[in-house]
This record gives structure tokens, sequence and C-alpha cells, in this order.
């Protein structure tokens, strides 16, 4: 099978040791991922501000660089929805290869749970609204999470609840996003936990610019990040 990594132009910029979490965590498996060094962003940010004309150049260059594999595994259930459900709506001609969210691809593909990961700590799991709307993962987090050695896994009393992020959505209305999030992080306080995580760099960036202001203190970490013992 050849598989390659989409890293997505948020981690890329912000948190390039999620995409190397990933890597680490395929070719533990088995997998040999390839890289391709042409990809840019999928869209994402343009298609929800309303800009569609000016996702049609990113989703045919997805395409394009991705055409050829027989899968594309990236840690961002965001980027993944909008791949998998829009790219075929904004440009019904190119046609991108599977495309699957990580946790999807190693439950679901390589029907893998333990991935050998250490991670001796409490931890909390945000659902992230694309994660769980969109892509519909469900419990593979998880279920991944559960193998982990040493960790403690614990819920979060609303797990469903937005952590107010939403991309543009925190930009143009700062107010209700902040509220949101203090909303989220009260909850992820009252576990107990010493760390976030969540399928998605974008929540935790939101989550965890608001925990790193309160006390006591709790970490976010991606579950890539978890499951290769890189955190």
């Amino acid at each position: 099978m050849r598989v390659a990594l989409f890293i997505t132009c948020f981690n890329d910029s912000l948190f390039p040791e999620v995409g190397k979490a990933t890597v680490t965590v395929l070719e533990r498996v088995g997998v040999t991922v390839e890289f391709p060094a042409g990809q840019t962003c999928c869209g994402q940010m343009h298609f929800n501000s309303g800009y569609r004309a000016e996702c049609v150049p990113l989703v045919a260059n997805f395409a394009s660089v991705f055409a050829g594999y027989d899968a594309v595994v990236t840690p961002s259930a965001s980027c993944a929805s909008m791949i998998r459900h829009y790219h075929p709506v904004i440009a019904p001609d190119r046609t991108p290869p599977p495309v699957y969210e990580l946790c999807e691809f190693l439950t679901d593909v390589l029907k893998v749970e333990d991935v050998g990961g250490y991670f001796p700590h409490r931890v909390a799991f945000h659902r992230t609204c694309h994660s769980q709307r969109v892509l519909r993962i469900g419990d593979r987090p998880q279920r991944l999470l559960s193998h982990v050695a040493g960790l403690e896994l614990v819920e979060l009393g609303h797990p469903e609840a937005c952590c107010g992020f939403g991309g543009t959505f925190s930009v143009k209305n700062p107010d209700t996003s902040a509220a949101m999030g203090n909303d989220k992080t009260a909850d992820v306080h009252a576990t107990g936990a010493t760390y976030l995580t969540a399928a998605d760099t974008s929540c935790l960036m939101h989550i965890g610019g608001l925990l790193s202001r309160q006390q006591p203190p709790v970490r976010t970490v991606h579950l890539a990040e978890i499951l290769a013992g890189t955190a």
C-alpha cells in the first residue's frame, strides 16, 4: 500500500511535531510513509468563509499532488472532513484518493488499536466537532488511547460541547468564542486531568490558550503525540 502524509498547513506552520508523531506511529506499525512536498492548504478556511472560487485551485492541487496514492493519512479530522465531503462538491472533476484521519486509518484500514504507546498521565479527551459530526469517528480515538500503557482516560462532563474555536468564528465572534472555551476549560478542570488531547490541533490551540492562563495547569497534546510517545 502506498501511503502519503497530509500534514495540513495549520500543523505545518504551528505544530510540525504532530506530523512527525504521525509518521512515527505509522512506521511503528509497519507502514512506509511518503511526504509529497507539493502539498498545500486543503481550502477549508476559504470554503468556510464563502470564498468558494478560491478553493478550486487548492482542491485541484491536492488531487494532483496525491494522485496515485492508495491512502492519504492526516492528523486532522477537520481537514479530512473537508477533503472527503466538500472537495467533490467544489471540483467534481478532480477525484482525490481515499483520505483518512489517523484514528480511522489505524483502526479501520490497518485493524490496529494497540500501537505500543506509553503515557503515564491522567488524560481527558475532547471530541472535536468535525470528528464527531462530520467524520463520525465515534469511539476510535478512545479505543486507541485505552491501549496506551500507563494512561488513565477520563470523560468530560459535556463531551458533545464545541470548544468555541470554529476557525474564523473565533475571529468574527471573539467574545462568544472565549465564553464557549471557558466552559470547556471548566469541564476539563473538573476531571482532574493533567493533559487534554484531541484529534485536531486547532481546537487544542484554542483550549490550550485559555488553559495556559488558568490553574491548575493542564497541558494540551495531540493524540498522535500520545500514541507516538513523543509528548
